[in-house]
């Protein structure tokens, strides 16, 4: 049995007023909302009790889909590289990036570049990665890890995702061949590829992923974004795919739902002769608001 652990939306890295090459409207008014709101929900003393349940807990893998920084900035990026080392090596812990880290002009790619031990694919060469090595592609075991990005930088008031063609046609390619070697393909992308979100946070080809898992396939698919549990399914070619998402890891939880969770999948792994590996169920482990650490909240059969 594999055991992975999905986190999301950590905004792990206080910013700093931008200034210089840095300053956006859109950053200016991002640490604005900072100031005044999301620097009391996510919490620094969260995060240190997250780490300290995932020391306890032990995965065999780490998958985070996205928003480690809040603004994308330059220290932020840097700031993040020592707490994904926390997490683990490069070896058990696998990330995409998210719209956050897509936040000003060459965010996402400078974020890439300093994090690309925990992004590039298996047997890929040392070195930065970049948009257009995506899908990335992580081996463990027999669990593929299949690394979409849907960050990009968008105008004020938008906080959506794009795969684009290029990326999708090669994503289809990809699935494919997974599925011949008979691995478990996981998903990872930070926007759900699902229909009815608002078209301001939305994954604009949201339809055109749909359509490339509906005829090349996955086990799973793992998203960040909505900051809430959500538990969901799209068509594939042998019959529903499970998609879920995680709230934010690091959240204190002052609306309802939206306390910092972690999800623990638990993958069946037969040997190479029985069948493909697929998800049988999810540990939900939950931020406890009376003893600040993360606890046991259940399970949830897919």
């Amino acid at each position: 049995m594999f055991r992975l652990a999905h986190l999301s939306d950590l905004h792990a890295t206080p910013p700093r007023f931008p200034w210089g090459r840095e300053l956006t409207a859109k950053r200016a008014l991002g640490f604005l909302s900072w100031r005044l709101r999301r620097r009391k929900e996510h919490r620094a003393r969260v995060l240190g009790a997250l780490l300290d349940d995932l020391a306890a807990v032990s995965p065999d893998h780490v998958a985070i889909t996205g928003d480690l920084t809040n603004l994308g900035l330059l220290h932020e990026i840097d700031a993040a590289l020592p707490w994904l080392e926390r997490v683990g090596g490069a070896g058990r812990v696998s990330l995409v990036p998210g719209n956050h880290d897509a936040y000003g002009p060459g965010a996402r790619d400078a974020a890439l570049a300093r994090w690309s031990d925990y992004v590039r694919s298996s047997g890929a060469a040392a070195g930065a990665v970049s948009f257009d090595d995506f899908p990335t592609v992580r081996v463990d075991g027999r669990i593929a890890l299949v690394g979409v990005s849907s960050a990009e930088r968008t105008a004020f008031g938008l906080a959506t995702g794009r795969a684009g063609p290029a990326q999708l046609s090669r994503l289809a390619e990809t699935l494919e061949k997974l599925s011949v070697a008979g691995l478990c393909r996981v998903v990872l992308i930070h926007h759900p590829p699902l229909a009815g979100l608002s078209p301001r946070r939305a994954l604009v080809d949201a339809p055109e992923l749909r359509g490339v898992l509906a005829r090349a396939g996955a086990e799973l698919v793992l998203h960040g974004h909505l900051h809430r549990r959500s538990v969901e399914a799209i068509p594939g070619p042998a019959g529903p795919i499970p998609v879920i998402g995680v709230p934010s890891s690091s959240a204190l939880g002052r609306k309802p739902g939206r306390r910092a969770q972690y999800h623990v999948y638990a993958i069946d792994t037969p040997g190479a002769d029985s069948g493909r590996p697929h998800p049988v169920s999810i540990e939900v482990r939950g931020l406890d608001p009376v003893s600040g650490r993360f606890v046991a909240e259940g399970a949830v059969e897919i």
